[in-house]
């Protein structure tokens, strides 16, 4: 881990990260993949998980290319229950299009709505609109 994350609780309902430890390693672009993959390979704890998939949209928000060959690592995470980890996924997935991502996008939506996570947000509104995307 590259600091200490806060996942959502009743007092807030985002997931905070230490900017100035995780920023340097966004400014790496396309260089840090390789160490993001492995960190992902390796990651066991649901902060570890979320705050490489954090770092991997902010690589994708600012315009690296090749962050779609993650995709083996990160399809990993497809059947978790977490809505954290969830809402990254969909959020990469709705920005990186990959076409075998879609069903894993819509397995989360029904497995949600049978069995909603109990959390202080609600995933299925970044993975409905990743899939809303996808079906544009």
């Amino acid at each position: 881990m590259y600091g200490t994350v806060i996942l959502p609780n009743k007092e807030c309902n985002y997931c905070r990260f230490e900017e100035d430890k995780i920023n340097p390693i966004i400014q790496l672009g396309e260089k840090a993949l390789p160490e993001l993959e492995a960190n992902l390979k390796k990651a066991q704890t649901e902060e570890e998980i979320v705050e490489n998939l954090y770092i991997v949209d902010r690589i994708i928000e600012n315009g690296a290319r090749g962050c779609e060959r993650l995709y083996p690592v990160l399809s990993k995470f497809n059947n978790t229950a977490s809505p954290n980890i969830q809402t990254f996924l969909a959020g990469i997935y709705r920005k990186i299009k990959i076409p075998d991502a879609f069903g894993p996008l819509v397995a989360m939506l029904i497995r949600n709505a049978i069995n909603p996570p109990e959390a202080s947000f609600d995933a299925n509104e970044e993975i409905g609109g990743a899939i809303l995307d996808y079906l544009a």
